[in-house]
């Protein structure tokens, strides 16, 4: 379903009609579910691995003695091709960006907020997707991991604007800086990059009325020159001015239960998914829930052009 969320019907479409083979046809299903859950599991034990790897094992080597770094070393700071970091305060104009494997050099540009349990070649690896799909140049914005507890713990501060986080004064300050310096911006953010983008965009919108004096008509007007698209984001809160596509699925718990809800939500009066928002629900995936939140392999999937997706063309 697609549609302005604002307007969204919260009642349930009609039953689909059954036949004798719906029993067979349901058993069928399941079982097909249940098989690509199953086929997934070694791709979520190796990616447990690697932020094992990336915030644990490194950070024990580095308190005897030994010289890596863990993945929060690199909190907010940009990523660009072939994984190379750069510090915060960094022109864009100056990161080499991940690029489409069949296209160079694309005119458009994207700013990526990844979510919780992904180090960097995990983050890397969404890029790549994202720059393929959207035929788009692709520089990250990274928001460390430090394990399964401590993120979420840090998800919690983002929704309540408490804790300094990296990724979110890095986004801020990049959007701040090239919207008063007239350019345009494009930003994706899952999961807990969606949380992220949107703390950033509020911190955005008080710096421009307090620093700057703006009005909100002013305010909005300005930051109408971004554009946002967030993929099973976790806020259920959007400032008002950019224009906004947000993707959900409804198999995916993280969005359904932490965002802005699912087709079916009876909470959806608390929620607002900022002026004019499109947002673009779809049932998708198997038993398997972290499965249907992977960005790459399902969300990517049903990602459009953007001005298709305003439109509401998916």
């Amino acid at each position: 379903m697609s549609l302005i969320d604002r307007s969204r019907n919260l009642f349930s479409p009609a039953p689909a009609k059954t036949s004798a083979a719906a029993p067979k046809n349901l058993l069928d299903s399941v079982v097909d579910a249940a098989k690509q859950g199953l086929a997934d599991i070694p791709r979520f034990v190796k990616m447990g691995a690697d932020v094992f790897e990336a915030s644990h094992l490194r950070e024990v080597q580095r308190l005897f003695g030994g010289d890596a770094k863990p993945d929060r070393m690199s909190d907010g700071k940009f990523v660009g091709a072939k994984g190379q970091s750069f510090p915060p305060g960094t022109s864009l104009k100056d990161i080499p960006a991940v690029t489409p494997l069949d296209n160079p050099n694309p005119s458009k540009s994207i700013l990526y907020v990844n979510g919780i349990m992904t180090p960097m070649e995990g983050q890397l690896r969404e890029m790549q997707s994202i720059a393929d799909t959207a035929d788009a140049r692709v520089i990250g914005i990274h928001n460390a991991t430090q394990g399964l507890v401590t993120d979420l713990a840090q998800c919690v501060g983002d929704k309540l604007d408490k804790g300094h986080n990296p990724a979110v004064d890095t986004l801020a300050d990049t959007v701040y800086n090239e919207l008063k310096a007239g350019r345009e911006v494009h930003l994706m953010g899952y999961s807990q990059g969606g949380l992220i983008t949107a703390r950033a965009l509020f911190d955005v919108q008080r710096r421009l009325r307090i620093e700057d004096g703006m009005s909100k008509a002013q305010t909005e007007q300005l930051m109408s020159r971004l554009n946002v698209e967030t993929f099973g984001a976790a806020s259920t809160r959007y400032p008002d001015g950019p224009r906004y596509v947000h993707y959900i699925n409804d198999a995916d718990p993280v969005p359904t239960l932490t965002g802005l809800g699912g087709s079916i939500d009876p909470l959806a009066f608390l929620k607002d998914a900022g002026k004019g928002a499109v947002v673009h629900r779809f049932t998708d995936g198997n038993l398997n829930p972290i499965s249907n939140h992977m960005l790459d392999t399902l969300y990517m999937k049903h990602r459009v052009d953007f001005d298709e997706a305003r439109a509401g063309r998916f």
